[in-house]
């Protein structure tokens, strides 16, 4: 460590400024597979004041006692409000990097484009929020803004002032949370889910063979999406009531036969998030929550697509009955820590069901959109959420790997099976044409 951060770092711990705290299990694997530097965040939620240390062995986290919001207001001009011009003004915002150890860990920025057309952008990195931590700060900030306006009506009301309101503290802490984690996962306990996971995986590898794409110098991803039409849509959630299945469950068979199809491989292993906001405590926390579980599918061509549904749902159910600290996984499984990429899995499939509150502020038209900008650590990802009658498909690629016309390939081809899977689920796999 240079001197002037480890002076630094011994007048916060003496001045009881901060204090140190152990990574938590989902940070340390972020950590160890990652090179991008850790975050900034806000004021009510105790994740919003942790900075990172490098330690001898493994970095330490840093909670300050109070935090600093900044916010930074700019006016933009004429040709920076042109929507190809703003877009990329985005992308430069969120790509300017963060203070690993002097904090504040938060960047706000106000961004003025017409006389009542402003654009609120916050960045944050993945290692102190995750996706679910994303609605929590929206409702927070939702809050702590009617509130304010409140505040102001009664101070002139009464002749007072400078009155300030407080949101109410979260019911468990992020620090609070990771100490029962650690309490929790005993080398009794990972020892036990490691053996599920070495016969689960057992024989499995990467969909590639050739990460090209990932690493430290990786570039970001594309991005490009589609949606599943609504008669469709409800086909699916038909199909989920007669194999009593789950949506994500059915979503994943139709995705494992696609890749299937598209790579010439009967084994497909892909890595699926997880919440781990397993108790009503931990549901108003920001932090980084969310594990990662892999996920295997074996295809038998000559199998029913109805059979391979119920034995994808019942090896999912006891996946996500046995999973844990993706780190300790690896760990578990002898894969060496790669920096910039997955140890065990190089395709994602999500079903983003995280809650996102309707922003509704009084007199203000607002539109709320979220996206991910970090360090990929896969090559390909299909991430699919819920948007009214709809399901919005979302694929990310490495374009080191993929050309935009082979991801819209990969669509047609994950549409047209959800299609047939729908209207003949009862069809064999290798009868199934897209």
């Amino acid at each position: 460590m240079e001197p002037d951060n480890r002076s630094r770092l011994k007048q916060w711990l003496e001045s009881g400024e901060a204090r140190l705290q152990p990574l938590t299990f989902p940070q340390r694997e972020l950590w160890e597979t990652s090179p991008v530097p850790v975050a900034r965040v806000i004021e009510r939620q105790e994740a919003m004041r942790i900075s990172f240390l490098p330690g001898k062995d493994r970095p330490l986290q840093m909670v300050r006692s109070t935090g600093t919001s900044l916010l930074k207001y700019r006016e933009l001009s004429a040709a920076e409000i042109r929507p190809e011009a703003f877009e990329e003004l985005m992308k430069e915002t969120y790509r300017v990097p963060f203070d690993l150890m002097q904090g504040p860990l938060h960047r706000v920025d106000m961004l003025r484009r017409g006389t009542n057309d402003h654009v609120l952008a916050f960045s944050i990195h993945h290692a102190i929020a995750d996706g679910w931590s994303l609605g929590v700060f929206v409702q927070d900030l939702c809050t702590a803004y009617v509130m304010g306006l409140k505040g102001i009506r009664k101070a002139v009301a009464v002749g007072l002032m400078g009155m300030q309101n407080t949101l109410p503290p979260v019911p468990q802490t992020y620090t609070e949370w990771a100490a029962a984690e650690r309490v929790y996962w005993q080398p009794g306990e990972l020892s036990r889910r490691a053996e599920f996971w070495k016969s689960q995986l057992k024989g499995s590898s990467r969909v590639w063979n050739d990460p090209r794409g990932t690493g430290p110098d990786a570039g970001p991803l594309r991005r490009l999406a589609s949606a599943v039409p609504a008669d469709l849509t409800r086909g699916v959630r038909e199909l989920v009531v007669k194999s009593s299945a789950t949506l994500y469950s059915t979503l994943l068979s139709a995705f494992q036969l696609t890749l299937s199809k598209w790579t010439k491989k009967n084994d497909i292993l892909v890595g699926t998030p997880v919440a781990n906001r397993n108790k009503e405590a931990t549901r108003q926390t920001m932090g980084y929550f969310a594990g990662v579980v892999p996920l295997r599918g074996q295809i038998d061509p000559a199998q029913t697509f109805s059979r391979h549904l119920r034995a994808v749902h019942e090896s999912a159910v006891d996946s996500f009955a046995n999973a844990m600290p993706f780190a300790e996984l690896a760990s578990a499984l002898g894969e060496s820590r790669t920096t910039g990429e997955h140890s065990v899995f190089d395709v994602r499939f999500a079903l983003q069901n995280h809650p996102v509150p309707d922003v509704v502020l009084p007199r203000i038209s607002t539109k709320l959109r979220m996206r991910s900008t970090g360090t990929p650590r896969f090559d390909l990802g299909c991430e699919i959420t819920e948007i009214g009658s709809e399901l919005e498909v979302v694929w990310l690629f490495q374009p080191a790997m993929f050309a935009e016309s082979d991801i819209g390939e990969l669509n047609a081809l994950f549409l047209k099976m959800v299609a047939n899977v729908c209207r003949s689920p009862d069809n064999r796999i290798d009868a199934l044409t897209v």
